[in-house]
């Protein structure tokens, strides 16, 4: 039986595999932004403190990312 840790894993598997079907690298940063939130959130609940920090800094990296003006160096669309 899942208990209610295991559908928050699930969700932030769920909320990840949505970012690959975006269309803009912004809308792709946030929804893994929030994916890591949740796989975040699951490392709480486990108590897992790797699991807590890599997430956080995933989160954190990929929304503020998504904000960020493209650099003069990135590739042309």
């Amino acid at each position: 039986m899942m208990t209610n840790v295991d559908w928050i894993g699930w969700l932030a598997t769920a909320v990840f595999l949505v970012s690959y079907f975006t269309k803009r690298p912004t809308s792709l940063r946030r929804v893994q932004g929030v994916a890591a939130g949740l796989w975040a959130l699951y490392g709480v609940l486990i108590h897992s403190l790797p699991v807590i920090v890599a997430n956080v800094l995933v989160a954190s990296v990929a929304v503020a990312s998504s904000f960020r003006k493209p650099s003069a160096l990135a590739s042309p669309p």
